[in-house]
């Protein structure tokens, strides 16, 4: 009994921190992760060393982490008068504020480690992602488009891994930057529009208040134009049909976040939509990966 009463508070902190992280909510770490392998396979030309494969997967889940810990500090005093995010560990009680600091410095002192393991200039684009990742939480207050900011932060990794095979930073790698960057400020527009109205109560900064009515028809054109940079991508690299194909079912699974929020807009329906970008990014790395192999 003694024992159960010593390890309850150590279980209960483990688990808080497990939610601080987002441990079981991976979605986000498969966004962060896909144009990552994206790059990465194209700059390899389809087999890209093993080791940057692992190291790129398991950074894009510390990175993420890291982000979400940040995040969390950054909206302690905003989240617990948001329905969906009241539970969260800083907000609930659950942590204390130096503990959310000390985790982010962790896990940033593991994403420090695996980036010396990159080349020279890999290693010095990674302090940019870093302050990308570190600053975004807090641009909800100064600009009305924070999701952006976090399609920029989204996508540099992009352009760490290009870097981390081929040894420069090459126009592809813009290419796939710049569509991460349209892909996820429509998916983080279509997120937002969970708390579109407690936002506006607590005047925290959102696409989804700043584009107002017309915020689905904007989400819209965003896609289309990730679908077209994907599109160039594909010219640019010599890309066959396998990944064209990929491309339509990409388009398709857009079109369908389209019309259900715009038909449903509610909370269930928004994050829904959000979460099937997931296979957005899956798809479109097994074209890449199934086109330079087979060179269909």
């Amino acid at each position: 009994m003694a024992m159960n009463n010593i390890a309850a508070p150590f279980i209960e902190r483990i688990r808080a921190i497990s939610d601080l992280i987002r441990f079981t909510r991976p979605v986000g770490t498969y966004l962060v992760l896909f144009p990552t392998l994206w790059s990465l396979f194209l700059a390899g030309n389809g087999r890209p060393p093993l080791s940057l494969i692992i190291i790129f997967s398991f950074g894009s889940l510390i990175m993420r982490s890291a982000g979400c810990a940040i995040n969390d500090f950054a909206d302690r005093d905003f989240d617990d008068k948001v329905e969906r995010t009241k539970e969260r560990p800083l907000a609930s009680g659950r942590l204390r504020v130096w503990e959310a600091l000390l985790t982010f410095s962790v896990l940033v002192g593991i994403a420090f480690a695996l980036a010396l393991m990159l080349n020279r200039l890999a290693f010095y684009l990674c302090f940019v992602g870093l302050f990308l990742a570190t600053a975004y939480p807090f641009m909800k207050r100064f600009i009305h488009l924070p999701q952006a900011f976090m399609g920029v932060a989204f996508g540099w990794g992009a352009v760490i891994a290009w870097a981390a095979v081929r040894g420069s930073i090459e126009f592809p790698a813009l290419v796939i930057f710049f569509a991460t960057a349209l892909w996820a400020t429509a998916y983080d527009t279509i997120y937002a529009l969970q708390d579109i109205e407690e936002d506006r109560n607590i005047g925290v900064k959102s696409s989804a208040i700043f584009f107002g009515k017309q915020a689905i028809n904007i989400v819209a054109g965003l896609y289309a134009g990730t679908i077209f940079l994907l599109l160039y991508l594909g010219v640019l690299e010599g890309l066959g049909s396998l990944y064209y194909s990929v491309l339509a079912v990409a388009s398709a699974t857009f079109v369908y976040q389209v019309m259900s929020v715009r038909t449903s807009n509610d909370r269930e329906t928004a994050f829904r939509a959000f979460k099937s970008n997931v296979m957005v990014g899956a798809v479109v790395l097994a074209g890449i990966v199934s086109d330079l192999i087979f060179k269909v």
